[in-house]
């Protein structure tokens, strides 16, 4: 079942709620036809549960945002991007394991 806490991304909204952002955002770049993208996706909301408060987790379409992921040089995906005050401070490319990402994510808070 997908989290509440997971935000949905998209040109529009994502200087305000990614790079003004007062915590942490992992933002997923990710796309409907991307089979590694599904994959990921419960993984990313079980962590949005886990590090609500801590962190923001984000999910931007690739596809439909077009802007926004060029302005990031996504060229493959899933691309997770963790981004602390406005600057991307880590990338994460392809399907990860839970473990590795909250790894990742806990190098960045």
């Amino acid at each position: 079942m997908a989290s509440d806490k997971v935000l949905i991304l998209d040109d529009e909204n994502f200087a305000s709620e990614v790079l003004e952002s007062d915590i942490p955002v992992l933002v997923d770049f990710w796309a409907q036809w991307c089979g590694p993208c599904r994959m990921v996706a419960p993984i990313l909301d079980k962590l949005a549960d886990e590090f609500e408060g801590r962190l923001k987790i984000g999910k931007l379409n690739v596809d439909e945002s077009r802007q926004t992921a060029g302005h990031y040089d996504i060229m493959s995906i899933p691309a997770l991007l963790i981004f602390k005050n406005g600057e991307v401070d880590d990338k994460i490319i392809g399907a990860q394991p839970e473990s590795k990402l909250r790894s990742r994510i806990e190098q960045s808070l």
